[in-house]
């Protein structure tokens, strides 16, 4: 596995996990949980704490698009070892004349997760998921589990395989 931590087939471990993550972790392959200090979910922390290599860590970020007085969201997975070109590569592939990251407030209720463990598993319906190439390439990658006290560990090609979900060069 990775890192010192104890990993467990995650759809068994169903407490490590927010409802939304919960309810769509099922027809996720090959994901494992694993409990965490809370303390520690910021990728950094969690990084050096636990041994996980930072480019075995990917982060998730909520982006609000704009268009035309509308907002949608997105969520855009990269590897610790980088970050998501929001206002080049995301805003152009949402079609939006302006992208950022969406308030806290908002990705937190939206999601139903809590900020620092938002994750692209059980997302709301019909948002896209922008994953970028190293990740989707990822043996196995540590996400956020939607809540901070604990992580996923699971195959790349798995958040790839995400409803909604496109791989493309995010990443700068």
């Amino acid at each position: 596995m990775v890192g010192t931590l104890d990993w467990g087939p995650a759809d068994g471990r169903r407490d490590l996990l927010a409802a939304p993550v919960a309810a769509a972790i099922t027809g996720v392959p090959d994901a494992d949980a694993a409990e965490i200090d809370p303390e520690l979910a910021d990728t950094a922390a969690f990084c050096e704490r636990y041994g996980v290599p930072l480019d075995a860590s990917a982060n998730c970020v909520v982006v609000a698009a704009k268009r035309g007085g509308e907002v949608s969201y997105a969520a855009c997975m990269v590897l610790a070892t980088g970050r998501a070109d929001v206002n080049g590569v995301v805003r152009k592939h949402l079609g939006a004349r302006k992208a950022s990251f969406a308030p806290m407030a908002d990705a937190t209720s939206l999601t139903g997760m809590e900020y620092g463990g938002i994750t692209p598993v059980g997302l709301p319906e019909g948002w896209p998921v922008l994953v970028d190439e190293a990740v989707a390439a990822a043996a196995r990658v540590v996400i956020g589990s939607g809540l901070r006290k604990s992580k996923i560990l699971l195959p790349g090609k798995a958040l790839a395989g995400l409803p909604g979900a496109e791989v493309i060069a995010l990443a700068q």
